[in-house]
């Protein structure tokens, strides 16, 4: 039956509805959005009508910060495009500087942004461009090299940041740079250096007049500016000393032609990848054009040495120690007949490009291959935020469906729309690492994952995921090889499964969990699998499995004797099985004289029976020790022996 719409909280509960959707599309302040609840309070709607009302609020506002976040996001790759695209027309380079420190300010919103040079005359570094300052003194400042954080930045050639200078110890404070601070009225301050190869050219700054921490991607958009900056100062030192070339009559001519060559070739190489970048172009197509560019074999590694694309040449491991001397450096190297350039943002390494077939690489080839590592990085930033904004969306799926919250249809129809079938039968896989940090497991199980068309996530302290399988076990065995091959260290999986649709997955997921707990427990570490590879463990561990209750049949009585008189009788069972039943053994395992063993196992038979030592009875007595090493809390371990 239909509800009744003139129902006064049914109409307030449109109305309310209503009324989050015109927030949204005018996008309001968050603030703004509890009004409807407030307004429907007030109003006197109560019960289920308020809830939904409250829940529909609380929708929005994540409906609101998604969005918000994907704006703020197509703001900076869009400044960042917009400075690459700047930098190919290569105009006046004091505008290029002051687009580049404006659009800093923009995307980081803080209050002032500056860019220093270094005077390697003077030994110190000197203000070129400010964007928001207002005081005289700060704009005409110079910092000797390690004075100050710009001083420091410039000498250490490392990102610096601070949430409130003039309280911050780690900097040199001196009075003329503190003086000019105090002026401006700045508290926090991010530098970033501008390289030049290996060589440090200034400072780019972006400060507020208040406290603030600045996020580490804040650090790699601010850098990524930097680079851009530092290549237009680079620009400007190559057409300089074409200008200066004109000196010399004999050769002007020619270094003339030999520039503007060079020039003309970098920025048509630079707007080509550029443009490619900006029409959506991929790894594979980033690749091929340097290939063309460079007449050469082209591929790009990840940080992690994963092969994103190549063209044009075999397959082949990064280069590791190239990769190290690029990033020291900041320059193109050879290694072997290949060239490699780290691919930066900032002081973090995204990847690198190796170029194969080019063993005598010219200057100029040498300057369009390391532009191209900037182009990269571009589109690495850009497929990061990408994958992390689908990471996000794929872990809040994966904790809906392990905790059962939802519509199954619902939930299946979000699954389909990122290529998960929930119609398909599917396992769950717990992993775990003792020496891997999960971020990095995670990151690796995600790509597993989606070669696989599953899931992959962070839920309840560990790694889950969810594939489309029948064979739980082979499968696990299978994951924790390719996990551990990948980390290069051990990977425990646990799995259960397989469950037909999304209400399966919550009692599969509490199965894994303790598949993988026995897995630890049995010595099993490094391996996977699942309940029916434990043997008589698992079918004690599967769905419907009473462990304390096997236990307490098996060694009730033992147990509550530990209990009550504080001594340690299971301890003593658990010694006499690992040493093989041996009399003599367990004495010297636990210390103690060879008569007290007797006493004590004595006491477990009166307790357990006389038959506790036959062949049937110890291996109901050694599982149930086993699993009450599973399922002990702290308040069962005894205090003493007797």
């Amino acid at each position: 039956m239909l509800a009744d719409v003139t129902a006064p909280g049914t109409r307030h509960s449109v109305a309310a509805l209503r009324r989050l959707l015109d927030l949204l599309a005018r996008g309001a302040p968050a603030e703004e959005f509890a009004r409807p609840a407030a307004e429907a309070r007030e109003a006197g709607v109560r019960g289920g009508e308020l809830a939904a009302i409250n829940d529909a609020t609380d929708v929005a506002l994540r409906i609101r910060r998604t969005v918000s976040q994907h704006r703020r996001r197509e703001a900076q790759l869009t400044a960042l495009f917009d400075t690459a695209s700047d930098l190919a027309a290569l105009r006046d380079l004091d505008a290029v500087l002051r687009a580049i420190v404006h659009r800093a300010k923009l995307l980081l919103g803080t209050d002032v942004t500056y860019l220093s040079l270094n005077d390697e005359v003077a030994g110190d570094t000197y203000m070129r461009v400010t964007d928001g300052s207002v005081a005289a003194a700060f704009q005409q400042v110079r910092l000797g090299m390690g004075e100050g954080l710009g001083g420091l930045v410039a000498q250490t050639a490392r990102p610096y940041a601070t949430g409130d200078y003039q309280r911050d110890t780690r900097f040199n404070h001196t009075t003329t740079i503190d003086s000019a601070v105090l002026d401006e009225g700045l508290r926090a301050i991010l530098g970033v250096p501008l390289r030049v190869g290996a060589r440090i050219i200034g400072v780019l700054y972006a400060a507020d007049r208040a406290p603030r921490e600045f996020a580490a991607e804040e650090v790699a958009l601010l850098s990524s500016l930097a680079d851009h900056a530092a290549i237009a100062i680079d620009g400007a030192r190559l057409l300089e000393e074409t200008r200066a070339a004109l000196v010399d009559l004999n050769s002007a001519s020619e270094t003339i032609r030999t520039h503007s060559g060079q020039m003309r070739r970098a920025e048509e190489a630079h707007d080509q990848l550029t443009d490619l970048v900006l029409r959506g172009g991929g790894a594979d197509d980033v690749a091929a054009a340097i290939a063309d560019i460079l007449d050469g074999g082209i591929l790009i590694h990840d940080a992690d040495g994963a092969e994103l694309a190549r063209a044009r040449a075999e397959s082949l491991a990064p280069l590791t120690p190239a990769v190290a001397s690029s990033r020291a450096s900041g320059r193109a190297v050879p290694l072997d007949g290949t060239w490699v350039c780290a691919v930066l943002a900032g002081p973090e390494l995204l990847g690198s490009i190796a170029l194969t077939g080019r063993a005598d690489l010219a200057d100029v080839d040498r300057l369009l291959f390391e532009r191209a590592a900037v182009v990269t990085a571009l589109l690495l930033l850009l497929r990061r935020s990408v994958a992390e904004a689908e990471d996000r969306v794929r872990g809040e799926l994966l904790g809906d469906l392990l905790i059962g919250s939802g519509d199954p249809g619902a939930l299946s129809a979000r699954a389909r729309r990122l290529g998960v079938d929930l119609a398909r039968r599917h396992c769950v896989f717990v992993a775990d690492s003792e020496t891997t940090d999960r971020h990095r497991l995670l990151a690796v199980a995600a790509r597993s994952a989606q070669a696989g068309n599953g899931l992959a996530g962070l839920h309840q302290g560990h790694v889950v995921l969810v594939a489309p399988t029948d064979t739980p076990g082979p499968s696990a065995r299978k994951l924790a090889a390719e996990l551990g091959q990948a980390l290069g260290s051990p990977v425990t999986v646990g799995a259960a499964g397989p469950a037909a649709g999304p209400a399966g997955l919550p009692t599969a997921h509490a199965e894994a969990c303790r598949c993988l707990s026995a897995l630890r427990v049995l010595g099993h570490t490094g391996h996977g699998g699942a309940t029916d590879d434990l043997g008589f463990v698992g079918v004690l561990l599967g769905e419907r499995a009473d462990l304390g209750g096997y236990v307490r049949a098996t060694l009730g009585a033992v147990l509550d004797y530990d209990a009550e008189r504080g001594t340690d009788l299971v301890g003593t069972l658990d010694a006499y099985f690992a040493e093989g039943a041996s009399l003599t053994r367990t004495k010297t395992a636990l210390h103690v004289h060879v008569n007290t063993v007797v006493q004590r196992l004595e006491r477990v038979g009166r307790l357990l029976g006389p038959d506790w030592n036959s062949p049937s009875r110890t291996l109901e007595i050694q599982l149930a020790l086993r699993l009450h090493a599973l399922t002990r809390g702290p308040d069962l371990s005894p205090t003493s022996a007797d």
